[in-house]
């Protein structure tokens, strides 16, 4: 019998003759060849991370991380290379002035004439820090003409008992920097002589959430009326259960929410009436996307190197070549192709996934997602400000994914929100190079006053920091 009609060709790197193959009876064979499909598997399964598949890089293991460490004499040494910007200190406003003149001369005389300062040398050092504490005595008193009691009150943004400028730091603490309850309630101890309890704390972050809800509704209006938007999701924990957590990020602002599913819904929540341009991964609700889509070649890359480690030599082989391909697709949003680079590409590109459509294989799944994409994996030429990956939303999630790792997650709704919030106000600082603190106190301030906030730095794009030159 031929291997072209045999049902149960001979497998590579068994071992034994094409005529022993043959003899062994065919149920044995069938359920030989199910188990090394089953093996091939498990080991590609094995030896996926987060270079060959969609596996976020916190998901390899230890001993992953340390095979792609490079060799001792490749790896750059620490500190800033040739070429690289300096960052000098600052030099600050003095709240002091020491000056200092020459007292004996190296000829051994004193006395110098013509002095002129050469040099300043600036010292940073915290102050001795004690807090601002205010007792308020309300009177009562009975009256003069009709005899009732009347009671003095509170003016209203003296109704908490702790000011805009330590509920700020609490909430910059417990979300922009990601403290847990207990890192709070000890440094407030330590180092401003504040003794909180964790419910106090917990009543400070509360109110730090419900200040910047203008905020944030500010940033997802903004947001969805972007251009472009680069989208991206991740889980979350509530309860233990699961949760999404999705962002829509953009050089502009990053708008978070967490909602119960990875579903079409959700997403439709999330961009409400929104429709740009859509940069994300494969996921098949972004692939049934109506308007114009950039499909990350990050990920795309990576399969196509998933492809290339498999140990049977044709899936093996269109691997190395489509990882080839999309690596120089990815490469012409730097150095922009000629009319003849690109069609010599794409004829290439074509070639390689028409051969495979038909395959039953994970190649054939592949080359036909690849031709389901189409002008999505270069929309990045066509339209300028269009990336060719999705690194701003999967950069925007890094901080939510350590909080989640961190804390476990949530254990309410209104953790939920106060995550939204503050994640959305975190990174669109970060984007605009603004501080977090002087915000929140702000923010905080405006609720307790109940006045409103000031929120044309969010939607003025002229409030954007320069780029430097790379």
């Amino acid at each position: 019998m031929s291997d072209v009609l045999d049902p149960t060709p001979l497998p590579e790197g068994l071992g034994i003759s094409t005529e022993e193959w043959h003899q062994t009876p065919l149920s044995v064979r069938l359920v030989v060849l199910t188990l090394l499909k089953r093996l091939e598997a498990l080991e590609a399964r094995v030896q996926q991370d987060s270079s060959n598949s969609s596996r976020p890089p916190s998901a390899d293991s230890l001993a992953k991380k340390r095979q792609r460490r490079m060799p001792a004499a490749e790896r750059r040494k620490p500190g800033g290379k040739p070429g690289h910007p300096g960052h000098s200190q600052v030099l600050l406003a003095p709240t002091a002035t020491v000056a200092l003149f020459p007292d004996l001369c190296a000829c051994g005389q004193r006395g110098m004439v013509e002095l002129t300062p050469y040099h300043r040398h600036q010292v940073i050092e915290l102050p001795v820090i004690r807090p601002d504490v205010t007792h308020w005595l309300l009177y009562q008193g009975r009256c003069l003409s009709c005899g009732k009691r009347g009671t003095a009150s509170l003016p209203g943004e003296h109704a908490s008992g702790y000011g805009p400028r330590l509920t700020a730091y609490v909430g910059e603490m417990a979300g922009i920097v990601g403290a847990s309850r207990s890192a709070v309630q000890d440094l407030c101890a330590s180092v401003f002589g504040i003794l909180l309890s964790k419910g106090a704390i917990q009543k400070m972050v509360d109110r730090v959430s419900e200040a910047i809800v203008p905020h944030y509704t500010a940033i997802g209006e903004v947001a969805r009326t972007a251009p472009v938007n680069y989208i991206d999701e991740t889980s979350w924990l509530l309860h233990g259960d699961r949760n999404w957590l999705w962002v829509m990020a953009n050089p502009s602002v990053a708008y978070f929410q967490i909602h119960p599913k990875r579903s079409k819904a959700a997403f439709a929540q999330l961009i409400g009436d929104w429709m740009g341009i859509l940069v994300s991964d494969g996921y098949l609700i972004y692939q049934y996307w109506q308007g114009v889509r950039q499909s990350c070649l990050a990920h795309l890359i990576r399969t196509a190197k998933g492809l290339a480690e498999s140990v049977e030599v044709t899936i093996a082989r269109f691997g190395k070549r489509m990882h080839a391909e999309l690596q120089r697709l990815c490469h012409m949003g730097k150095e922009r192709p000629t009319v003849g680079q690109w069609r010599a590409w794409y004829a290439r590109f074509s070639s390689l996934i028409n051969q495979r459509t038909t395959d039953e294989d994970k190649v054939g799944t592949f080359a036909r997602r690849l031709q389901r994409e189409g002008e999505s994996l270069w929309t990045f030429l066509d339209v300028e400000g269009v990336e060719a990956t999705n690194n701003i939303a999967e950069r925007a999630h890094r901080f939510g994914v350590l909080w989640r790792k961190r804390s476990q997650g949530t254990c309410s709704e209104k953790g939920n929100r106060w995550v939204e919030r503050v994640l959305s106000l975190r990174h669109t600082c970060r984007i605009r190079g603004r501080p977090t603190f002087p915000m929140l106190v702000e923010a905080v301030s405006c609720l307790f006053k109940g006045e409103k906030p000031d929120l044309s730095w969010i939607s003025q794009p002229d409030s954007l920091p320069v780029p430097s030159t790379p």
